[in-house]
């Protein structure tokens, strides 16, 4: 509700400004070409800049989202009439390519990649080269980065194969930054987004810094706390040309989430998120919002001094790392405060894990198929930019 009321504040003008240009008539319902006096489509589509470049339904992508968003999730999204993209970290490449592999052969409708851009003091870097290789052969349709800014020559290298890049941004520097390294696309992220985040904006103060510095030419998304169709006109309303959903897709019957932290989501509360230091020996001291559990009120007055200890003490759990692959490892110990999220293999104790989620997990009360997901919010977003933005126009 607070969504759709702010959005009775922004001109007509602006949201048509803000879907691109050359599809303000689709946007709005008209039909474009027709000789109907004007008539209007009762659900007007929302066609952007985005859905024009993949071919796209709806103007969605699924958020890349490290262990979570595997290729069941992926090929859902991309069913469903969104882009779906599978989160890289922390996979090796071998594994990379074997998930490029069940992807397709689950959808022929075009997916991407999510690759993170930290350094592990016991991984190494996260993304290496031969990331880049394997998806340049593979002549994927976009890849995306997230926590940097990737190197010209692999922006190059991705780009001579025909593969859009984007990179995921929390301020107008890392934007310029990152067209600078010749980024085709922007996802802006808000301070409201779950996981690893840098950004200390919120989602629609930066998304119009960012539109108003880079102008109305560069493919925006919007990233952070989207989990309903009025999050979704909010975001079009504010400079994007589609939304990034993450926390929406995690409560979704083909995320490879843990039960108990769907079940968690779903009964998440307004300030039931913060973003925290504490998790991570893996990637140490980074931003990481979460849901609150009685680890992180016990600790976050500490956050920053127990973020620079090496990780001591019994395991709070036991994963499984690359699932459903030639290279799958059972039974992987999980240090105290570590950042890996608990998926459908991992036991332990659930109060002490980091559980990434967005400031919109308290408007998500159930788990459900993402066909359902993706229609329904997008349903929502027709139907509120038909019913008053069309009638503001009349």
């Amino acid at each position: 509700m607070k969504a759709v009321q702010s959005l009775e504040k922004v001109t007509r003008r602006r949201l048509l400004q803000t879907v691109g240009a050359g599809g303000v008539a689709l946007a709005l319902g008209a039909r474009p070409g027709g000789a109907d006096g004007g008539r209007r489509d009762p659900e007007p589509e929302m066609r952007t800049r985005l859905t024009k470049r993949f071919g796209l339904k709806h103007a969605f992508v699924g958020a890349g989202m490290g262990f979570v968003a595997l290729p069941e999730l992926v090929a859902a999204v991309s069913e469903a009439g969104g882009l779906g993209v599978l989160g890289v970290a922390p996979e090796p490449p071998p594994v990379f390519a074997e998930r490029i592999t069940q992807i397709r052969a689950l959808t022929s409708r075009p997916f991407g990649v999510d690759f993170f851009l930290a350094v592990s003091p016991t991984l190494g870097p996260i993304t290496v080269d031969a990331h880049i290789d394997i998806a340049v052969a593979a002549k994927l349709d976009l890849a995306v980065f997230h926590f940097g800014i990737p190197s010209a020559a692999w922006v190059t290298s991705l780009k001579s194969s025909g593969c859009a890049v984007w990179v995921q941004v929390p301020s107008v520097e890392q934007a310029q930054a990152a067209l600078a390294a010749g980024a085709d696309g922007l996802v802006v992220q808000g301070k409201e987004a779950g996981g690893h985040n840098r950004s200390t904006t919120r989602l629609h103060h930066l998304l119009r810094d960012v539109r108003d510095e880079v102008g109305h030419h560069v493919l925006v998304l919007a990233a952070g706390g989207i989990a309903t169709g009025a999050d979704v006109v909010a975001a079009l309303a504010h400079g994007a040309d589609g939304v990034w959903v993450g926390t929406r897709l995690v409560a979704s019957t083909e995320a490879f989430a843990n039960p108990e932290w769907k079940r968690r989501i779903v009964q998440a509360k307004s300030h039931d998120t913060v973003i925290t230091t504490l998790f991570g020996p893996e990637v140490p001291c980074q931003p990481y919002r979460v849901l609150r559990n009685a680890t992180v009120d016990a600790n976050i007055a500490r956050q920053d001094e127990i973020c620079a200890l090496p990780a001591t003490g019994a395991p709070i759990g036991t994963t499984v790392l690359f699932p459903g692959t030639s290279f799958e490892t059972l039974g992987v110990p999980m240090p105290p405060f570590s950042a890996l999220p608990p998926t459908p293999d991992t036991t332990g104790d659930f109060d002490a894990m980091g559980m990434p989620a967005g400031e919109g997990a308290h408007h998500i009360r159930d788990v459900k198929p993402v066909a359902h997901i993706v229609a329904e919010m997008m349903e929502e977003a027709r139907s509120i930019l038909g019913g008053r933005l069309v009638q503001r126009q009349e």
